[in-house]
């Protein structure tokens, strides 16, 4: 599972899905423009969220 943490105040977070509770993977999307995003996914749904923000910021992702 991957755990996002906050590089200001060092809170963590674990994520899964609600609907299949699988753990969330950590992934990336390229936009458009470009400008690549991180993001969580989950590799049975193939559901994807933007990655958690704290402090006014993404959380970055050990994985």
């Amino acid at each position: 599972m991957s755990t996002y943490r906050c590089s200001v105040c060092n809170m963590g977070v674990d994520a899964s899905c609600s609907d299949c509770k699988t753990p969330l993977e950590n992934g990336s999307i390229t936009l458009d423009t470009g400008s690549v995003v991180q993001i969580s996914k989950c590799p049975k749904c193939e559901g994807k969220i933007k990655s958690p923000i704290c402090c006014g910021q993404d959380m970055a992702c050990s994985a």
